[in-house]
């Protein structure tokens, strides 16, 4: 079942996510309707509070056109290198992330923030614990887009978007396109 992603200017999208307590089939349904309504807008990302769900749960699945360089871009999973494929989609609640090494920039959308880019400055690379639904573990250590998309991700749980990490003037020339999409929710 498609579900509706929360635009710019919705309340819930400010809010910090609660920890997810118990992992049930209504979650596991949450989680495919979820993956369902992500491929369907073109994403590659979605947080539980960017379809109204205000809980620490995530989905990514980055498709290998989306990976950088022409070789499967590898990654550590549990101390081991491995293709980034192999752990799509990925899954997980409670994540604990540690982003590291020096910023970067990066332009990003929203499935919330419809029609707007900017650039986005954020650590080149991230070390992840991350719950996955049968109740184990992934610790990951990465770069590249999935690291970004982890942080952007991550961030809906604490009631961030991208749009706030932009620079200062990034965000006077986005005051007007942000103001229009917040008055038409």
């Amino acid at each position: 079942m498609l579900l509706n992603v929360r635009q710019y200017g919705d309340p819930v999208l400010r809010a910090v996510s609660a920890p997810v307590e118990k992992i049930t089939d209504d979650l596991k349904n949450l989680v495919e309707n979820m993956l369902e309504t992500m491929y369907a807008t073109e994403g590659i990302g979605l947080a539980a509070p960017q379809v109204g769900v205000n809980m620490r749960l995530v989905v990514i699945d980055i498709p290998e056109d989306e990976e950088e360089g022409e070789e499967p871009e590898m990654i550590t999973v549990n101390g081991e290198q491995k293709p980034m494929r192999s752990i799509m989609p990925l899954v997980f609640v409670n994540p604990e992330l540690e982003p590291y090494g020096k910023q970067y920039l990066f332009t990003e959308g929203c499935l919330s923030v419809r029609g707007i880019r900017a650039n986005v400055s954020r650590p080149e690379f991230v070390k992840a614990r991350l719950t996955l639904l049968d109740g184990s573990t992934l610790e990951l250590d990465c770069g590249g887009l999935l690291a970004r998309c982890l942080q952007h991700e991550c961030d809906h749980l604490d009631g961030f978007l991208y749009v706030d990490r932009v620079s200062s003037a990034a965000k006077i020339t986005l005051a007007k396109k942000l103001k229009k999409l917040a008055a038409s929710y």
